[in-house]
């Protein structure tokens, strides 16, 4: 098969950005040094900010509102929050072609910020239609070599259900494992979060997450998710179980508003407490609940409450 110019450079450029890796061409751990000092350990992930983010595959931008392509969304963290580091999701990017993806990098560099992981979309990792979960496993694939280009040391992988389909965790374990172990080529993190209610139970991702026992498929605890549908108990140990096996991001959230529209109150400093617990060292990404109001101020405010427990 002949490759393009354009392919040859993209191919170069992974080869050139990616980590030098050991014996057999795979780490035998993620190597990523994190920050100490309790802001530098802050990040502000960009679906907060839906609404404002410019991009054909962002559903929810309002064009009524001054918006902003993703590439400015590093300066504008940097600038109205003095946070320098970011948590984009992927249908937030205008393109995924090379110039870009490297325009984009150069964006992040120069507003001196830092990518600390990407937010995929879903893929059917347990249906029962080997076609679907190989869809799954190629597109987390894909985003892990964009991962590699724009710098990030992780992606965070939905998991999605069908109608009729029963989460089947030797099947997810199956199919996840493929893109952990591509994601071991590459030093890059797959992370798992409690999002959903079923495909993306907490106890389920961790029973993945051990079965396919392999370093570079962990946890991403999010604070106030595991709220929805269930007390505040059963948020404290889903958190518990997935600061278990995080590696690198947490998502923090002080309230989340359900489908009734009851808000319910995340207890940050039990949060905390069980992350300083777990000696979980790495990255708390603001993900403010818009439904609660306008994410700015919003941010804001998670952002102090966040330095209160972590100074």
């Amino acid at each position: 098969m002949s490759l393009s110019r354009r392919d040859v450079l993209w191919q170069l450029s992974l080869v050139a950005l990616a980590p030098r890796f050991a014996l057999g061409g795979v780490s035998a751990e993620p190597s990523l040094s994190f920050p100490r000092q309790p802001r530098d350990r802050l990040a502000v992930t960009s679906w907060p900010f839906r609404n404002y983010i410019n991009s054909p595959g962002n559903k929810a931008f309002d064009r009524g509102k001054m918006g902003f392509d993703l590439k400015e969304f590093p300066s504008v963290v940097v600038q109205r929050f003095g946070v320098h580091n970011i948590n984009p999701l992927a249908a937030h990017f205008s393109s995924t072609d090379h110039a870009y993806l490297v325009a984009f990098r150069e964006a992040v560099e120069k507003a001196g910020s830092h990518v600390v992981d990407l937010g995929l979309s879903s893929g059917r990792f347990y249906n029962a239609d080997a076609s679907k979960r190989q869809a799954g496993v190629d597109y987390g694939r894909q985003w892990i070599d964009i991962a590699v280009l724009v710098g990030s040391p992780s992606v965070r992988q939905h998991v999605a259900g069908a109608p009729g389909d029963k989460p089947d965790v030797a099947l997810a374990a199956e199919s996840l494992g493929q893109v952990a172990e591509y994601g071991a080529k590459r030093n890059i993190v797959v992370n798992l979060e409690n999002d959903g209610p079923v495909s993306e139970d907490p106890f389920f991702l961790t029973a993945i997450i051990e079965k396919v026992n392999s370093p570079y498929l962990r946890a991403l605890p999010d604070f106030g998710n595991s709220l929805l549908g269930h007390d505040a108990e059963f948020n404290r140990r889903a958190v518990a179980a997935m600061l278990s096996h995080a590696f690198n991001m947490c998502h923090v959230k002080d309230t989340v508003k359900d489908a009734e529209g009851q808000v319910h109150e995340v207890d940050l400093k039990t949060m905390f407490q069980l992350a300083k617990q777990a000696g979980y060292p790495g990255y708390f990404s603001m993900e403010f609940d818009t439904a609660s109001g306008d994410p700015f101020p919003g941010t804001e405010h998670l952002i102090a409450e966040t330095l209160l427990y972590l100074n």
